[in-house]
């Protein structure tokens, strides 16, 4: 029953990173206590505000990709699924490391929640097995 509640859970935070999608093309208009401005302390000055957003959609495109699959595959109890779980986790904290905007305000809007989830699959998966 534990491995049917993670992977729907994973599952579902996958999708939870299409709302960056959604941000980073403007697909609703961006109201501040939405949390992530499009803008990155890394990105922005190297690629502008559109580049930056390009990115943004493609790389937490497939992040979501890779959490749903990897969700679907552990409840389907598929060998696979325990790698691209390890790798869409880190590779999610790293994205939402570099895409948060540099400013300390409104954290938590701005993925704390998904980076602490993402540490807590990875520990999960590496320490656990």
């Amino acid at each position: 029953m534990i491995r049917v509640l993670a992977g729907i859970f994973i599952a579902l935070h996958g999708l939870v990173h299409l709302w960056y999608v959604v941000l980073s093309q403007r697909l609703v208009e961006f109201q501040a206590d939405m949390g992530w401005t499009g803008e990155s302390w890394l990105l922005t000055r190297l690629l502008g505000d559109t580049g930056t957003r390009s990115v943004a959609a493609v790389v937490f495109g497939l992040a979501a990709v890779g959490f749903s699959a990897g969700g679907v595959g552990m409840l389907l109890r598929q060998g696979w699924s325990r790698p691209v779980l390890i790798a869409s986790a880190a590779f999610s904290a790293l994205m939402v490391t570099v895409f948060w905007d540099g400013r300390p305000g409104m954290i938590v809007q701005k993925g704390l929640v998904g980076l602490l989830i993402d540490g807590a699959i990875l520990m999960a998966l590496l320490v656990l097995g």
